[in-house]
């Protein structure tokens, strides 16, 4: 395990309110030094996953060829600019998801291997990243950050807890944990002290203190400053704006008296906006080191989004999923671009040699192949480098080996943070290509 302690980070305060400070070279803000180093470690690894329920276009979602020839079928083709870092994974599955081949029985265990329980009766196991979040994750001020753009849904299905299609992280067997599912909410997560309302600026709270930090800085360092500090302001702005829009807050009626009835809870007017600001919040968790563990979830798996943006408004996202039409491939494109949105601003946070998505893993993935149920193999994409832990731009098929469980990729990548198990899930040994 990194050696990183949160209780010796440098951080910007203000009332209420501390900030955790970017990568700087000219000042150790990591507080993780060995003896006999100068100051200014190298920036942690960090993990996320992005969760697309209901699979793919059946046609359209491969990889062929290395690096920046890598082709790319339709629905990973926002990715194309990131072929060399990249790792497309054909051929991994999870075995206990194949016992109850519906939706919930497919999605609760996904991030851990382990048998669910029918019935109703909730239990699955510890998911990866909460497996993390409970050693890399002390050393920052939120361990895990868990996100989502839909509600969860707590009715059962054909013998299973509808949980397991709404929950990926879970915190214990019996425990999913909570999804933060609106934006305001997160960002005073990563930022504010305590809970309180959010009428007052996180950025210029801490701004006294900043200035007094940016006179030690190198010229470099001060521009790296105001950039982050003019991130956290765009981000601050765009969530007050939407909030007085009526954007990002479930349903609002715009009469007096509703003339229909009220939407599910939690089911965002504009899902454009509302999973955009939750990828500018990973960012954010990441670039300033608050959380280094984060779970965005962009829908359920039996989801019942719809897609206006997109001119697909006559059929939710989960009944969309059973026929591979051009309206489908447009809905799996969104969900990916969501991924080269995240991929495109970490990779331009320069630290060190490295970019920050040099130093991230961020794992795109579903519990089915395609809407038809199959999870005799799962689309997987693992998009950073891991600190230069990761040979990427390649395509890695594990189709006709016997030993190809999801786990073992978890193994890799833990390993990759230097949390090592002999076993998790299913899985005893790690995925050595990865």
């Amino acid at each position: 395990m990194s050696n990183h302690q949160f209780s010796r980070r440098m951080m910007l305060r203000g009332l209420g309110v501390s900030m955790a400070l970017p990568w700087l070279e000219s000042l150790n803000v990591w507080g993780d030094e060995p003896r006999g180093q100068a100051p200014g470690s190298e920036a942690p690894v960090r993990f996320a996953v992005l969760f697309a329920g209901n699979g793919f276009h059946g046609r359209e979602w491969w990889a062929n060829g290395e690096g920046r020839t890598m082709e790319l079928g339709q629905v990973l083709a926002p990715l194309a600019d990131f072929r060399e870092k990249l790792l497309f994974i054909r051929g991994l599955y999870n075995a206990e998801a194949l016992k109850g081949n519906i939706h919930s029985s497919q999605t609760g265990n996904l991030l851990s291997g382990a048998p669910l329980a029918s019935g109703g009766e909730i239990r699955s196991g510890i998911s990866v990243d909460q497996l993390l979040a409970q050693s890399y994750g002390r050393s920052t001020k939120v361990p895990s950050l868990v996100l989502g753009c839909e509600k969860s849904n707590p009715s059962v299905h054909k013998n299973y807890s509808m949980l397991y299609s709404s929950h990926i992280s879970w915190s214990s067997p019996t425990t999913p944990t909570p999804l933060e599912l609106y934006p305001a909410l997160a960002f005073d997560r990563l930022f504010k002290d305590e809970a309180q309302r959010g009428d007052k600026s996180v950025l210029d709270a801490v701004l006294e203190d900043a200035g007094d930090l940016r006179r030690r800085m190198s010229a470099a360092d001060q521009r790296k400053l105001d950039e982050y500090l003019d991130s956290v302001r765009d981000v601050e702005q765009r969530i007050a704006q939407a909030g007085k829009q009526g954007e990002l807050q479930g349903w609002r009626p715009t009469l007096d008296k509703p003339n229909i009835p009220r939407p599910p809870e939690g089911v965002p007017q504009n899902i454009a906006d509302h999973m955009r600001l939750m990828c500018d919040i990973l960012v954010l968790g990441f670039q300033t080191d608050t959380t280094r563990i984060t779970t965005l979830k962009l829908n359920n798996d039996h989801s019942s989004l719809r897609f206006p943006h997109l001119g697909v408004d006559y059929m939710i996202h989960h009944l969309l999923s059973h026929s591979d039409t051009a309206d489908w491939l447009k809905v799996n494109q969104f969900f990916v671009e969501q991924l080269a949105y995240i991929a495109r601003k970490l990779d331009a946070i320069q630290e060190g040699e490295r970019t920050a998505l040099d130093n991230s893993m961020l794992l795109f993935c579903s519990s089915m192949m395609n809407g038809g149920h199959d999870a005799t193999q799962l689309p997987v994409v693992l998009v950073g480098r891991g600190g230069g832990k990761i040979s990427a731009g390649r395509v890695l098929d594990y189709r006709e080996q016997p030993n190809r469980q999801m786990c073992r990729l978890y193994l890799s990548l833990m390993d990759k943070m230097n949390v090592r198990l002999p076993k998790f899930g299913d899985a005893d040994t790690p995925l050595a290509e990865v």
